[in-house]
């Protein structure tokens, strides 16, 4: 099994938004070690978090933080890679993707996302409307090392929530309704 994504600098960024934002049912796409799942689940005004991963070991370490925290009764779990195996609506879908350019052998699925970086995230958002209520939204974070273009996000309003400068690269947080 691979190693799975433990939470750094763009989790906590999408994290602050996952707590001050999300409501209803919420699908946790890519949940990794689960932190925005919990957070989630945590809140009062969300009623169930399906958590989604490719990777089963983050399934079992978000299933495990999920436990300690005390709200596996609004979780569920999906091995999944994206939508595959995803059915139903969400009020948010929350998504910190593999966003960074192939390294070739070395990669991980937790963060290599394509050959220039990107293509995790456009196959995402392909599919993600369909699995929106109205008024849904999504929160994602993203690198500018991704290659990310305003015309990525075709059919749908970005919000720019924050954006966190690094040494090497910045960390976008957007929320992005269809349009």
């Amino acid at each position: 099994m691979e190693p799975v994504y433990q939470p750094s600098e763009d989790s906590y960024l999408l994290l602050r938004h996952v707590e001050r934002l999300v409501s209803g049912d919420v699908l946790d796409m890519g949940t990794g070690s689960g932190i925005q799942a919990v957070a989630a689940a945590l809140k009062k005004e969300v009623f169930s978090v399906t958590a989604v991963d490719v990777n089963p070991a983050a399934l079992i370490e978000a299933e495990r933080r999920g436990k300690m925290m005390r709200v596996l009764a609004k979780m569920r779990f999906a091995l999944s890679d994206l939508f595959d195996c995803v059915e139903g609506v969400f009020d948010w879908i929350t998504f910190n993707p593999p966003y960074l350019p192939s390294e070739g052998d070395t990669d991980e699925a937790s963060w290599a996302g394509g050959v220039v970086g990107k293509e995790t995230i456009l196959r995402f958002l392909a599919e993600a409307r369909s699995h929106l209520r109205p008024g849904g939204g999504v929160l994602m974070v993203y690198s500018s090392l991704t290659g990310i273009c305003e015309k990525d996000f075709e059919g749908y309003m970005v919000e720019v929530l924050e954006e966190q400068p690094l040494f090497y690269e910045t960390l976008t947080c957007v929320r992005l309704t269809p349009s």
